[in-house]
């Protein structure tokens, strides 16, 4: 069997930068383990599966060892390509999850690729001394959303100066950990790692803005924000806060067109 098979980097408008996702657009869905073995083969943080349903896709997602139950920069990237390669004539699509529900992208003037997820509510919560450790730096408040940690911290200089113990925040019982500070050239940059989900560092986090945006927008007393994530290749993003929901707007630009066979 061959596939088509594209990798676009995503929340950037240059290659090399943002975060690489790989995208395939399949007439009938893989089995399980053969979807988890082509992610583990592209070694991406994430590779997004598609399957055509009504208006709209069916959409999943695998890091290289595990399926995850929502990933943004890898439904951005797949809307990149549906948007640029497939005769897409709506200006929005919608992709069905099982797991996350109904998610949009719109196409934006500007290049510009808008998603339309569900907010991510937090709780605060007592300070995980395991996790500060694997952290290596104490934050100001911790917060518990769906599915990850949330570390607020005093200056963008301790996000940039993290450096964590992988092997142990791994051991943590939980999807990812976001780092995160009000920025200096923007309203509030993050980091995020996630070890346990087979991701050290992940380069930009769509998903992690639908817990982010919440947060910032009642800290700063606005609903549209600029962002930055501090990786090595980072990425920038501009969220809005409608309540129950989160837009995350992004670019993106292929890097890579192929074929696998499997």
């Amino acid at each position: 069997m061959k596939l088509n098979i594209y990798q676009i980097d995503a929340f950037t408008n240059r290659v090399f930068s943002g975060n690489p996702a790989a995208v395939c657009i399949l007439e009938n869905w893989l089995d399980d383990i053969t979807m988890q073995q082509i992610a583990a083969e592209n070694n991406l943080a994430e590779t997004a599966f598609l399957v055509k349903k009504g208006d709209g896709y069916e959409i999943r997602w695998f890091t290289p060892s595990i399926e995850v139950a929502l990933c943004g920069h890898a439904t951005l990237a797949s809307a990149f390509v549906l948007f640029h390669y497939y005769d897409i004539t709506a200006k929005k699509i919608p992709f069905y999850s099982l797991q996350s529900g109904v998610l949009f992208v719109q196409k934006e003037e500007n290049d510009l690729l808008t998603l339309d997820f569900p907010a991510d509510p937090i709780a605060e919560v007592q300070p995980l001394d395991s996790l500060n450790e694997a952290i290596g730096k104490a934050p100001v408040q911790t917060f518990k959303g769906k599915t990850d940690y949330l570390l607020i911290y005093e200056s963008q200089q301790d996000i940039e100066e993290i450096n964590p113990n992988f092997h142990l925040l791994g051991k943590a019982n939980v999807r990812g950990v976001i780092v995160s500070a009000k920025g200096t050239t923007v309203d509030f940059v993050s980091r995020f790692f996630a070890p346990g989900s087979g991701i050290d560092e992940d380069p930009v986090t769509g998903s992690a803005h639908t817990t982010l945006t919440p947060y910032w927008s009642q800290q700063l007393g606005k609903t549209k924000l600029s962002a930055r994530q501090l990786s090595q290749r980072g990425g920038d993003l501009f969220c809005e806060d409608l309540g129950e929901r989160i837009k995350i707007s992004g670019k993106a630009v292929p890097y890579l067109i192929g074929e696998i066979e499997i």
